[in-house]
């Protein structure tokens, strides 16, 4: 909305949440997300054509157009728990709209939602609507956190899927119209309303497929000494495949790939296509297994027990340039862990420690044998083993003979994204291991 915002200055766009505190940090000098670039773009147009409001009736009358950008957690209850989409929101929104709208209005999907969710705000909106007449569009959104304002300022594509219908056509020629501010007429993609809903799941799946399928090929190459960066250069050189999504890690997180493999394969299930479902969990199921690797590696190589050895996790986020850490690795680790009474020091740069407790313990639980450190010296400092669990650029930098000079020995560096020169660790003194990569 923000880039929307500064790309058509004459177009008034309002964001409305329930959540005070949440309006009022986008209005602060510190946003509530961290992501490069943002608050350029935010504190250019805010005040301008781009307001935060807790008046969501109010938006819902004056609107146009109404993004639907809520939340669609995985449910965690009842039919589907643990891989159907949580619509209640969705619903939610749709009976609001419904109720307060004075006019007709263009709604658009901006969630990543299942299938057929167009149908179910339209029967909504159809039956509480007062006789109005609402076009609902499919607009997902294909941005990557850490790159999200280059990704919306040059998109690969932009997606806008409605009824094939003149009223839908309509509909989605307006929308066009918007992004035709800043983007080439040749990459705004229109489609029907369920490709479009289907092509985000899908999208989503192929990219953590290619992700898992490497970290597949790293134990592999772990055990006969070939190094998975080399090959994953060697396979994309391949024009067929290419090179992207090939970087061999820990396990990929985020808010997206698990929530939407897991969504994919449900609906799979739910039309009658259980082999396609069993197809995409394995995706799941690899990344889980990765992350488990990973700890057992480190575990194996520290002599079978990491009982009271401090570990530093350097990293938290689920990838560099954020402060999400949803569904990240590092979660993982830490977890597994403590469970081996290792005293865990994790440092992140974007991710407060309160966050870090929470994600890793639950929200309100404390365990001792996990802190949070200023630094990542202050998070090395006298630990048996570093673990590199994101990767931030600032690592790369870091001074590891000093470093070394405050661990036991022999000390140990897991690089679970391959982003340290294990050679150069090695001379240092280190006893160092990275993803996939032919041990010393």
């Amino acid at each position: 909305m923000a880039m929307i915002a500064s790309k058509c200055p004459d177009i008034t766009v309002t964001v409305v949440d329930m959540n005070a505190a949440r309006i009022a940090a986008w209005q602060s000098d510190k946003l509530p997300i961290y992501e490069p670039g943002l608050a350029a773009v935010v504190s250019g147009a805010l005040g301008r054509n781009l307001h935060f409001s807790t008046d969501v009736v109010g938006a819902i009358k004056a609107a146009d157009i109404i993004f639907v950008s809520v939340n669609t957690p995985t449910k965690t209850y009842g039919v589907g728990a643990g891989r159907a989409a949580d619509l209640r929101y969705i619903e939610s929104v749709a009976r609001t709209i419904a109720e307060h709208a004075s006019g007709e209005k263009i709604i658009v999907e901006k969630s990543t939602i299942p299938v057929k969710t167009a149908d179910a705000i339209r029967t909504i909106l159809a039956s509480n609507g007062n006789g109005l007449k609402f076009q609902v569009l499919s607009n997902p959104e294909f941005l990557a956190e850490g790159t999200a304002v280059a990704d919306l300022t040059n998109p690969d594509r932009v997606l806008i899927g409605g009824e094939r219908t003149p009223e839908g056509e309509k509909a989605m020629q307006q929308l066009v119209e918007v992004y035709a501010r800043w983007v080439a007429r040749d990459r705004i993609i229109t489609t029907n309303l369920w490709s479009s809903e289907l092509s985000k799941l899908v999208a989503n799946a192929f990219l953590a497929q290619r992700i898992s399928s490497i970290n597949s090929i790293s134990a592999l190459c772990e055990a006969t000494g070939a190094d998975v960066d080399e090959v994953a250069n060697a396979i994309g050189k391949d024009s067929r495949i290419g090179p992207k999504f090939l970087k061999s890690s820990v396990g990929f997180g985020g808010s997206c790939f698990q929530k939407d493999i897991l969504n994919l394969t449900y609906l799979c299930e739910s039309f009658g296509l259980p082999e396609v479902a069993s197809y995409w969990n394995q995706v799941v199921t690899m990344n889980d297994w990765q992350k488990s690797r990973f700890t057992a590696r480190i575990i194996k190589q520290l002599f079978n027990t990491v009982a009271d050895k401090k570990i530093a996790v350097l990293g938290f986020a689920f990838k560099k340039d954020t402060n999400d850490t949803r569904e990240s690795a590092a979660i993982n680790v830490c977890r597994e862990l403590l469970t081996e009474h290792a005293n865990v020091c994790v440092y992140d740069p974007k991710v407060p420690a309160a966050e870090i407790t929470a994600d890793t313990l639950g929200p309100g639980q404390m365990n001792s044998r996990l802190t949070v450190a200023p630094d990542a010296y202050a998070a090395c400092a006298g630990a048996h083993a570093i673990a590199v669990v994101t990767e931030w650029d600032e690592f790369k930098k870091l001074d590891f003979a000093r470093i070394f000079a405050g661990m036991p020995k022999p000390a140990f560096v897991f690089d679970g994204r391959n982003i340290l020169d294990l050679d150069a660790l090695r001379k240092i003194g280190f006893c160092a291991s990275g993803i996939g990569k032919p041990s010393a």
